[in-house]
């Protein structure tokens, strides 16, 4: 399947979601930036309030690509201690990467939430979000970021995913919903037909107006 853009994808995805409608348990998180226009059509179809849980990879010093841990909203921590001793990674590097991130993460949470405070968690039936999975390295990181703010429990749910993402999500939340795991996956961006950024002041807009008509322009067309 081919979504027209995020915001189409989001509608897709919502009603996959419709066992989590109108419940007063449910959180729903997108993950910025490209999460968010999914998750606001999420939010918006089941009558749930939206945040944004905002997530840093630690890369590794050589291969920055390679997780080796994440930081997050709420200052939150994760790291792969196995992973690290197995690659010999010092704390002088962990640490001056956690800080070169935390920096991005501040700037990026002050950017997005404009003084709102992010939205209690602990008890509840968090629906994680993103546009995509393809490795699902962050996804992961924010799973267990997430794990440590004490939800009831965490359902990750994207539009479009590998197979072996959507199987890794599943085995580290208590469910993993994907409307599409194609058997030829490559990226994210290729089953979409409008995979424009997202930008930081759409980010903002879609979280300031989840009750309001019209829509926020950013993410796709309505």
């Amino acid at each position: 399947m081919i979504f027209t853009d995020r915001r189409h994808a989001g509608r897709v995805l919502a009603q996959k979601l419709s066992d989590y409608a109108h419940r007063p348990d449910v959180v729903v998180l997108g993950l910025p930036r490209g999460g968010v226009p999914v998750a606001w059509e999420v939010a918006r179809a089941l009558d749930a309030p939206l945040d944004v849980f905002v997530v840093r990879k630690i890369g590794h010093p050589g291969n920055p690509e390679l997780a080796i841990g994440a930081i997050a909203s709420g200052d939150v921590t994760v790291l792969s201690h196995d992973l690290i001793a197995r690659l010999g990674v010092s704390r002088d590097a962990i640490d001056d990467a956690i800080a070169r991130e935390r920096q991005e993460l501040g700037r990026r949470e002050r950017a997005y939430r404009e003084g709102r405070p992010p939205l209690p968690l602990a008890g509840k039936t968090v629906l994680l979000i993103d546009d995509g999975l393809a490795t699902g390295a962050t996804m992961r990181a924010a799973v267990a970021a997430v794990r440590k703010l004490s939800p009831r429990s965490i359902v990750v749910a994207v539009p479009v995913a590998s197979s072996e993402a959507c199987d890794d999500a599943a085995a580290a939340a208590e469910a993993c919903i994907c409307v599409s795991t194609p058997p030829h996956f490559m990226a994210v961006g290729e089953w979409y037909a409008d995979f424009g950024q997202t930008t930081d002041e759409e980010v903002r807009e879609f979280l300031s107006t989840r009750d309001e008509e019209p829509a926020p322009t950013g993410g796709g067309r309505p």
